[in-house]
C-alpha cells in the first residue's frame, strides 16, 4: 500500500487544524494507518525553530525568516514525512511550501520562484499528492483568531496593512497554477461541508 501526501493551507483562523484533524479521524476509521505533522514545529528541532519565527518579538530579517522555515522544513521531510511514506502512511500535515511561497514570497516580498526552490531543494523536490486550500477573508479569520480564549504572541498573526491580502491572493495563484493538485474550497461554509467535500477528493485518491 502506497503512501499519501495531503497538506492543508490557507491563512490564519481558516480552520486547517480543525479539518486535518477530522480527516485524520476519518482516515483511521479506514483502515489506513495516519501520520499527523505540521510546519513549523512538527520535530523536536522544529519547536525550536518555531519559536523563533512565530513567537520571538522583535524584527528578523525576511530572508532569515525563510531560511529558518526552509529549515524546518527539511528536517521534517527526511525525519517525519519521507518515512511515513515509505512505510505506507497517510501523512496529513497542516502547512508545507506553499505556505512560504504565501507567507515569505508575497507576503514579505521576497522572490516567491526563490523561496519556492529553496524547500525543494531542502526536500528534495518532495511535492503533496494533494493540498486543501481553506480560502478565507482575512478579516473573517481576524475575528475567528479573537474569539480564542487564550492569544500567544504570534509574529505572523500580528502583521496588518495589506500583508493578509497579499498572502491570500498568492494562495489563490498558486492554486489556479496546479489546479490538479489544489482543492480550493470556501472556509466559511460549514465545518462538516467543508469535511465531506474533502473526504470525497481524499476517497478518489485512495481508490
Amino acid at each position: 500500500m502506497s503512501g499519501l501526501f495531503i497538506t492543508f493551507e490557507g491563512g490564519d483562523g481558516s480552520g486547517k487544524s480543525t479539518q486535518s484533524a477530522l480527516l485524520s479521524e476519518w482516515l483511521e476509521s479506514r483502515g489506513r494507518r495516519v501520520v499527523h505533522a505540521r510546519e513549523p514545529g512538527g520535530t523536536d528541532l522544529g519547536l525550536e525553530i518555531r519559536h523563533l519565527v512565530q513567537h520571538r518579538r522583535g524584527h528578523v530579517a525576511p530572508r532569515a525568516e525563510a531560511l529558518l522555515y526552509a529549515a524546518d522544513r527539511a528536517h521534517n521531510i527526511a525525519t517525519v514525512v519521507r518515512p511515513a511514506l515509505e512505510d505506507g502512511a497517510v501523512v496529513v500535515q497542516d502547512r508545507y511550501l506553499d505556505s512560504s511561497v504565501a507567507y515569505q514570497g508575497a507576503g514579505r516580498e521576497l522572490d516567491p520562484g526563490e523561496v519556492r526552490d529553496l524547500s525543494l531543494w531542502g526536500t528534495d523536490g518532495l511535492m503533496p499528492d494533494l493540498t486543501i486550500l481553506l480560502d478565507l477573508d482575512p478579516a473573517v479569520g481576524r475575528e475567528r483568531l479573537g474569539r480564542r480564549e487564550a492569544q500567544v504572541y504570534d509574529r505572523l498573526e500580528e502583521e496588518g496593512g495589506d500583508f493578509p491580502t497579499r498572502v491570500r491572493a498568492a494562495y489563490l495563484e498558486l492554486a489556479a497554477a496546479e489546479p490538479a493538485r489544489f482543492l480550493v474550497l470556501d472556509a466559511s461554509l460549514p465545518v462538516d461541508e467543508l469535511q465531506a467535500r474533502i473526504r470525497d477528493r481524499v476517497s478518489a485518491l485512495l481508490t
